[in-house]
């Protein structure tokens, strides 16, 4: 007599902590903002009024900023 025996593979998923996916949103949301809100006023807190003229953020993440559906012109 013949007994067949199956096994079974159990594949836990780790835990991702909460704490993480935190941090990961709050960036999210912090790079979303800088890209939506910048056009000098970030920067102005360091470089002064210079900031105004350069847009050195608004330049660096022109073509990000209309894939993201923000208008800037």
């Amino acid at each position: 007599m013949r007994m067949s025996y199956t096994r079974q593979l159990l594949i836990e998923r780790p835990d991702i902590p909460k704490v993480a996916i935190g941090i990961l949103a709050a960036m999210m949301l912090f790079g979303l903002f800088s890209v939506g809100f910048d056009q000098g006023q970030l920067f102005s807190l360091v470089e002064g009024k210079e900031a105004f003229d350069s847009n050195w953020l608004h330049e660096f993440v022109h073509d990000m900023r209309h894939a993201a559906g923000f208008p800037c012109h």
